[in-house]
């Protein structure tokens, strides 16, 4: 059995409520058809403040403070219900002020592209230098500061983007060319925001797991931006770039895209690789998305609930060489969602679930929890979108049903006991089951569960290049007590060592 061990894991938040405001999808489309929108008044006046994005439990689940199991006792609904002290950092990560996370954009540009005004910029450079990740190598990248008549200059006459802090211009972000359309300072933007979230996640990660950024030997970045210009406008690759903010010297990298479901297909493909002996320490990165905040405020502002969407999520997973002491992924049982396996939410269920429990020879119910679509049903309930992970356990449970597993009067009994409570933020990639990673490895080390199912789907279609659905999955385990790597002794081996064996005893009884 082919296995990769979750050596560690990191989960972070960048509070990013004025980027948002200003460059998130809906926001920003609504500014430019409509300036004076009530929709945008609406928005403003109903912004979250830090401290309680810090106290919102599912925030405080994604980052490790609270568990799977404390979110899912905890009262609902936790919009009603924060925590009595706002917390930053957790066991997996941080929910970094957005402040810090604008110094950490100019931080990761290599381009000039980031300008800070002088005052913010000191008074950032105070607060990163406490930061606990953060050295002097990544505090020199920190520029001093550009005049505020600079900035204004920049932004009025020179196509660069205006960088907000407490409803002031802090800055900006320039545009990469003059003419390309791929390096526009907004594109720009998306993708050093992404960058830097991931870069942060990478450093956690890294203390985490007990290594140097030296030892790290390759990085896969699984995000939903691309780096080009006009000639290869999806060109990459933001893992190198990222690995190089991180100080990751021995590394290298790429990227891989698919929308939604391209974690769980990119721990597939760097598990692969580290079983196969051809990498040994392997991280797999993302970073955030910028359009995807307040991409459902619209319904948040009109029906008055607090919106959420004001974090960029990222993550970062190091995979290792089986130990037989650390959880390991199985990869001789995985799913994959097939040109022909059909988009209905059945035929994707039967591809990402029920096949490969019949490669492993398992039962719906050998695994302990599911971990499909993560996103906080706080969230998208009030958009419209459902309760989107227990939709998902319901069609687990129905499949279960159908293939005589289980009773049918027993469904609300499966999702409860197989099934999690979304906490993660919708930033797409996000949710896709990979935020539970961390907390299974947890309760496998802890012997509190066995195996644990995590799923990816993915929506091609919006990309206009393909009408079909996409996915894949796979099943984090137990130890399994052998190291891998060790030589399995042939037959043929096991008898030369007997027949010389018993040579040797023949030879001694004629003495």
């Amino acid at each position: 059995m082919a296995t990769v061990a979750v050596k560690a894991t990191a989960y972070c938040l960048n509070y990013a409520q004025e980027i948002g405001l200003r460059y998130g999808s809906t926001p920003y489309q609504e500014r430019h058809a409509t300036p004076d929108s009530p929709f945008l008044a609406g928005l403003e006046e109903a912004i979250v403040p830090y401290d309680m994005v810090c106290s919102y439990a599912p925030n405080l689940t994604y980052i490790g403070v609270l568990s799977t199991e404390e979110l899912a006792v905890h009262a609902k609904p936790c919009l009603e219900n924060l925590e009595t002290e706002p917390v930053r950092f957790g066991k997996y990560g941080e929910i970094m002020p957005e402040d810090e996370f604008l110094g950490l954009l100019d931080i990761c540009d290599v381009f000039d592209l980031i300008w800070l005004e002088q005052s913010f910029a000191a008074s950032v450079r105070a607060k990163l230098e406490a930061h606990p990740l953060m050295n002097e190598v990544q505090l020199k990248r920190l520029e001093q500061g550009h005049d505020p008549a600079e900035v204004e200059k920049e932004v009025s006459e020179n196509g660069a983007l205006p960088l907000y802090f407490s409803g002031n211009v802090i800055g900006c972000c320039r545009k990469g060319h003059d003419v390309d359309e791929n390096l526009t300072a907004h594109v720009l933007l998306e993708n050093i925001a992404s960058k830097a979230g991931a870069t942060l996640s990478l450093m956690h990660l890294i203390r985490n797991a007990g290594l140097q950024p030296s030892d790290i030997d390759f990085v896969v970045d699984c995000s939903e931006e691309a780096a080009g210009d006009i000639n290869q406008r999806g060109g990459g690759n933001i893992a190198k770039a990222i690995a190089e903010s991180a100080g990751c010297v021995n590394a290298s990298g790429f990227d891989l895209r698919a929308f939604c479901a391209a974690p769980v297909a990119a721990i597939i493909a760097a598990g692969s690789m580290v079983a196969a002996g051809a990498r040994k320490n392997v991280a797999v990165v993302s970073g955030g998305s910028i359009p995807k905040l307040y991409m459902n405020a619209r319904e948040h502002v009109k029906k008055k609930v607090p919106p959420m969407e004001n974090v960029m999520g990222c993550f970062a997973l190091l995979l290792t060489e089986d130990d037989g002491q650390t959880p390991v992924i199985r990869l001789d049982a995985l799913g994959k969602h097939t040109v022909g396996a059909g988009a209905s939410p059945q035929a994707v269920t039967m591809a990402l679930v029920w096949n490969p429990l019949q490669a492993a020879g398992l039962t719906f119910t050998d695994v302990d929890k599911y971990a499909p679509e993560l996103h906080d049903p706080e969230v998208t309930v009030p958009a419209g979108a459902g309760n989107v992970p227990e939709a998902n356990y319901k069609m687990i449970a129905a499949l279960a049903v159908m293939k005589g597993q289980y009773e049918k009067a027993e469904i609300p009994t499966f999702v409860k006991k197989h099934g999690l409570i979304g906490f993660a933020p919708t930033q797409g990639h996000i949710p896709s089951g990979v935020p539970f990673l961390g907390h299974a490895v947890d309760a496998i080390k802890a012997g509190t569960l066995n195996r644990a199912m995590i799923i990816g789907k993915g929506s091609l279609f919006l990309g206009r290049m393909t009408n079909l659905a996409d996915g894949a999955s796979f099943m984090v385990e137990k130890p399994t007590g052998k190291k891998a790597g060790v030589a399995s002794v042939s037959r043929e081996e096991v008898e030369s060592v007997l027949l010389d064996v018993l040579g040797e005893l023949a030879v001694k009884l004629k003495e």
